[in-house]
């Protein structure tokens, strides 16, 4: 599985949404990015990437696109 793929099911396991919502989830947007949601995202990302994101990049994380920002400061590209 590509880290695309494993990235994508991350959001889709942690937030509970469809493949094709995930790509334009925002948080506070959404109902399922909710902050019980993000705590859930933040968890499976770094599980999935095995990295431990800084306080700064778990709030940061505010969309599809800036978690993948985010993961390259981790040496994952997505």
């Amino acid at each position: 599985m590509s880290n695309r793929e494993k990235y994508l099911n991350a959001f889709v396991k942690a937030l509970e949404v469809t493949p094709g919502e995930a790509p334009a989830l925002v948080y506070g947007q959404s109902k399922a990015w909710d902050s019980v949601g993000h705590m859930s995202l933040v968890a499976a990302l770094e599980d999935t990437f095995d990295v431990m994101l800084e306080m700064d990049d778990i709030v940061d994380l505010s969309s599809f696109e800036k978690g993948k920002e985010i993961l390259r400061k981790y040496d994952v590209e997505i």
